[in-house]
């Protein structure tokens, strides 16, 4: 398969607008694990020009039930294994990587380059710090970030939210580890899929929701 045959086939289902803005579009992903695979391989089989993904663990047997890795991906660092799943899906997708904990003091300098981020984390404390962190040192980031998704509840209490014109959140707000629950692949994955539809209609100057 060549490059032009990949991009005919989602013109054909884009239209050549859609494609086009996609194609010369780039987004941040900030966590690689249940939302941030879930996201990242979304977005690129949407067309997305270039991902920028971010993380610094390695894969483990517990992230099965919900991430996008195989048992060959034990052990391998997620922002080794994931470029390589998505690339087997989009071969000519752009991608970036960098292998680093995200923190207060350097994740504007990691993310100020991006208008988009996809914010992915597990735990709230690391939600809240980089959502603080980016609104407050830049005034270009728009951030749709993902709380609430945990359990086995029904998927329809899961919907997009626009907090700021620069804060999008999606999830049910309530369902969390920190209420002892646990991560499954079904509500993990409605939740990713609000990310990436959101992230999507950014790129295409849809700012409601």
């Amino acid at each position: 398969m060549t490059e032009q045959e990949f991009n005919n086939a989602l013109i054909e289902r884009h239209g050549l607008e859609v494609f086009q803005k996609l194609k010369n579009s780039s987004i941040a992903v900030a966590g690689l694990g249940g939302l941030g695979s879930n996201v990242s391989i979304a977005l690129a089989r949407a067309g997305i020009g270039k991902l920028f993904l971010v993380d610094f663990d390695t894969v483990d047997i517990s992230n099965l039930n919900r991430q996008q890795y195989f048992v060959s991906d034990i052990g391998r660092p997620k922002a080794e294994a994931l470029p390589e799943i998505i690339k087997k899906i989009n071969p000519f997708i752009n991608i970036e990587t960098l292998n680093i904990r995200v923190t207060e003091e350097n994740a504007y300098e990691i993310f100020k380059d991006y208008s988009i981020v996809c914010e992915c984390f597990d735990k709230a404390e690391n939600k809240a710090m980089l959502i603080n962190t980016l609104l407050t040192s830049s005034h270009n980031i728009t951030i749709v970030s993902g709380s609430g998704m945990a359990g086995y509840d029904t998927g329809n209490t899961i919907k997009t939210q626009k907090l700021s014109d620069r804060l999008y959140i999606c999830g049910d707000r309530v369902s969390g580890i920190e209420q002892g629950l646990h991560l499954m692949a079904p509500r993990v994955g409605i939740c990713a899929m609000h990310e990436a539809n959101t992230a999507l209609r950014l790129l295409l100057g849809i700012k409601e929701i």
